[in-house]
């Protein structure tokens, strides 16, 4: 009866110790053993109980020896309390307490932005500048082309008109003369004063318009003295008559009259 139940004890023994244990306990220096396929680590089976030295179980959960060796903390112990974590100086990443990247101030921020607020400013003032100079410069391009235009065009006219005097002059002799001539048929007169009117009408609307020299004073801008006369009742240096009318394109003297003047 005492054998059996010694059998039993050892059957049980055996049964409860994890192969791994046998296996280190039989390797030199008590170094982990992985002859079975288990991980390099000498991990126990799940099913293994650990022991002490003298093989007696000691609990019915499994121990990893070889994380007890590397200091790991087992699953069960408690989680260490973490050690708080001072926040870095202000000064020792290079920023500041508001967290500018430059390590400026709020005040230095501020003038910083008020610099380039000015800076701006008159940038803006300078290209307003540039485009009120830019805009007076294109109205006297304008006003320039505008008066050259008008001279052109002036010029032109002033060309056919100048042209036209001689017509003018030989209706006015052509009229004089048939004044004159009892012979010249009085309806004829009247056509070719008609003419002559239509023909002035077209000139005045082009800006021509006749010199008054007779009983002016003597001129030498507008007039052109041909001869000296004595005339009574007429002071010296008077026009008292005219030759050849003159004429004035747009308040320009076309053509000074040629006149007669008292001594």
């Amino acid at each position: 009866m005492q054998k059996e139940t010694e059998q039993e004890v050892d059957d049980v023994t055996r049964k409860r110790v994890p192969r791994g244990e046998d296996q280190r306990s039989a390797a030199p220096g008590g170094g982990p053993a992985a002859a079975d396929g288990n991980g390099a680590n000498g991990a126990a089976p799940d099913d293994g109980a650990a022991v002490a030295a003298d093989g007696a179980p000691v609990s019915g959960e499994p121990v990893t020896h070889a994380a007890e060796a590397a200091g790991e903390p087992k699953a069960s112990d408690p989680p260490a309390a973490e050690e708080p974590v001072e926040p870095a100086a202000a000064d020792a990443g290079g920023g500041s307490a508001d967290g500018d990247p430059d390590g400026r101030t709020a005040a230095e921020q501020s003038q910083a932005m008020e610099a380039d607020l000015a800076g701006v400013r008159a940038e803006a003032v300078g290209y307003l500048n540039d485009l009120r100079r830019l805009q007076a410069e294109f109205d006297n391009y304008r006003k320039r082309m505008l008066r050259e235009q008008t001279a052109r065009m002036a010029s032109a006219s002033q060309a056919l008109v100048s042209k036209l005097l001689p017509v003018l002059d030989n209706f006015e002799l052509a009229i004089s003369h048939a004044e004159q001539s009892r012979d010249f048929d009085r309806s004829m007169l009247k056509g070719v004063e008609m003419v002559f009117g239509e023909l002035q009408e077209v000139l005045r609307g082009e800006g021509l318009s006749r010199i008054e020299a007779e009983g002016k004073p003597f001129d030498p801008e507008r007039h052109e003295a041909v001869v000296a006369v004595e005339e009574e009742g007429a002071e010296p240096g008077t026009v008292v008559d005219v030759v050849r009318t003159g004429y004035e394109l747009q308040g320009k003297v076309l053509r000074p009259a040629m006149v007669k003047v008292a001594r």
